[in-house]
């Protein structure tokens, strides 16, 4: 198992795969894009961000509904997987990664827990939402919900690698 860090293996991957990628951030504060941008030559796969971290800029810069808000809430799985879709279109990338949780350590709720925390994929081949449920302080929440990001794009580029896989 490489011990490399997972922002230079995806950095490889996105540019042997001639792929781009826009990130759509809430609970993690721009940590991914901060992670992805600190690997060199990284502006020639990543186009851009968007830290929407109250509601009204979840709705105002990726375009997600205020209906969906108020019936999922921002922390869902409806929420990550529109916040991708948008932030992939709105910036035309092949891929986006969107982040949403509760990095505590207020604002949890039974439903809702703090560390609570949805991460979604969207690309134009597949779109997946994982669930997770971090039990550290704020910024191990944070750090946790980064690295979970960067490895759900990590399996989607090695996947599109393997041997009958479509590349677009």
């Amino acid at each position: 198992m490489s011990t490399e860090p997972l922002e230079k293996v995806v950095g490889r991957l996105l540019t042997e795969q001639k792929q781009t990628i826009a990130l759509a951030e809430s609970c993690t504060g721009g940590l991914v894009a901060h992670r992805l941008t600190n690997v060199p030559g990284s502006s020639s796969y990543f186009i851009g961000g968007v830290v929407s971290y109250a509601n009204e800029a979840k709705e105002r810069m990726l375009g997600v509904s205020h209906r969906m808000l108020q019936e999922h809430g921002a922390v869902s799985e409806e929420t990550a997987r529109e916040m991708a879709r948008r932030v992939r279109r709105r910036l035309q990338t092949d891929v986006a990664l969107a982040v949403t949780g509760i990095a505590g350590p207020s604002g949890g709720t039974p439903e809702k827990p703090v560390g609570l925390t949805y991460i979604a994929l969207a690309a134009k081949d597949l779109e997946r939402c994982e669930r997770y449920l971090w039990q550290g302080d704020r910024s191990a929440n944070k750090e946790q919900s980064a690295e979970a990001a960067l490895g759900m794009l990590r399996e989607y580029l090695e996947a599109r690698q393997a041997p009958g896989a479509t590349k677009g």
